[in-house]
């Protein structure tokens, strides 16, 4: 099969994500082992997960935080009122604002 056609169409689609995953499964030799149906829906669950990480990072661009803070970070000890089961919540995507926020 020929390797560079292939990806060099799934870069022109824009599909960038999935074009590394399938060099990677390529180089791995792990290939043989998989289905059809495996290899495809590992090449989409990659294709998927780089939309959303671009679509993260354009966000975290956009919002100009001034500190680099992550859910793990904050101090329940002072007195702010905050709620430590919602921050879980939020922080385990059960929530529907979470939801929101990931499409």
């Amino acid at each position: 099969m020929l390797n560079h056609p292939t990806l060099d169409q799934l870069d022109q689609l824009g599909l960038t994500g999935m074009a590394q995953a399938f060099a990677e499964l390529e180089a791995s030799g792990e290939t043989a082992t998989l289905s059809h149906a495996d290899w495809l829906g590992l090449l989409l669950d990659r294709e998927l997960t780089h939309r959303r990480d671009k679509r993260l990072a354009a966000r975290l661009r956009y919002a100009r935080l001034r500190q680099q803070a992550t859910v793990e970070d904050v101090d329940y000890r002072a007195p702010r009122s905050l709620d430590r089961a919602l921050f879980q919540k939020l922080a385990n995507r059960t929530s529907p604002i979470r939801a929101l926020l990931d499409t």
